[in-house]
């Protein structure tokens, strides 16, 4: 299908998230954003939901923040906060002609959400180091823009090949190893060094790099956005059969942290599935 004909036919987004602290830490360090919004309008959806793209823009991410006692948690909870103040901005500019380009615009609100991570890190003790991953994605008519720096991750399965594709790079020296090919996929779990971030929002980087990019969205297409703690449970095969398999509307989140859990636990685990469809 032509990426004009996606764009008139991909007209309505569902979605489902959730979140689990996972059967080890006290806590939960993870946050997930759902957000429709325009120029002058801003509101928090659901965990589950679906709703018309013709009108409306919608936002949907995930951070994992990191920290000493509650810094973490406190942290992917500015990053969420940031979004919603933000994005809506780059509607208003859209709508009186003064479009960036979305790499612009998705550039700069990494590096805001940065900035303000790193003024609580500088004025609170508590906060000191504190930092975050994000991954997000940015739904108009026909479109997804996606933002991303850390470990959370962005999957894609397109409705034309029904394979998982992973959209996002993990900011590690073990994702740069997978992806060089240097390591399998088993291996890259196992790495000790695995969860060791080059990249972050806040955390002491004196510079911000988030990957961007867009994909042309078709009714079918299905979005997942997940934190590290669903990537320690569950391998791209099971994920991809848990994303495959026919269930109520709204559970499927559920059931990729449910699955997850059981087979790890270890970290907070937190996913977001988004569902693109026609008239």
């Amino acid at each position: 299908m032509s990426e004009d004909v996606a764009r008139v036919s991909a007209r309505r987004l569902s979605w489902s998230g959730h979140t689990d602290r996972g059967k080890v830490r006290a806590n939960n360090e993870d946050s997930f954003l759902a957000l429709q919004f325009d120029a002058q309008e801003v509101h928090h959806l659901g965990k589950i939901g679906d709703a018309s793209i013709e009108h409306y823009d919608f936002a949907f991410a995930v951070s994992d923040g990191m920290g000493g006692a509650k810094a973490g948690e406190f942290a992917s909870r500015v990053v969420v906060e940031q979004i919603t103040r933000l994005l809506p901005r780059a509607y208003g500019q859209k709508a009186i002609g003064l479009e960036a380009g979305f790499k612009d615009v998705l550039t700069e609100l990494f590096a805001e959400i940065h900035r303000a991570l790193m003024r609580y890190g500088g004025h609170y003790e508590e906060c000191a180091g504190m930092g975050a991953t994000l991954s997000l994605c940015w739904f108009t008519p026909g479109w997804m823009y996606f933002g991303h720096i850390g470990d959370s991750r962005i999957y894609y399965v397109p409705a034309s090949t029904g394979e998982l594709r992973q959209l996002s790079e993990d900011d590690t020296h073990v994702g740069w190893l997978y992806r060089k090919g240097q390591i399998n996929e088993r291996e890259a779990r196992q790495h000790p060094r695995r969860t060791s971030l080059q990249k972050a929002l806040g955390a002491g980087h004196q510079f911000v790099e988030p990957q961007v990019g867009a994909v042309g969205c078709e009714p079918g297409d299905r979005f997942l956005l997940c934190s590290d703690g669903v990537i320690d449970g569950l391998f791209d095969a099971a994920l991809l059969e848990l994303l495959r398999v026919p269930v109520a509307v709204g559970t499927t989140a559920q059931n990729v942290v449910t699955a997850a859990v059981a087979n790890s636990g270890r970290d907070n685990t937190t996913a977001l599935v988004i569902d693109v469809a026609g008239d």
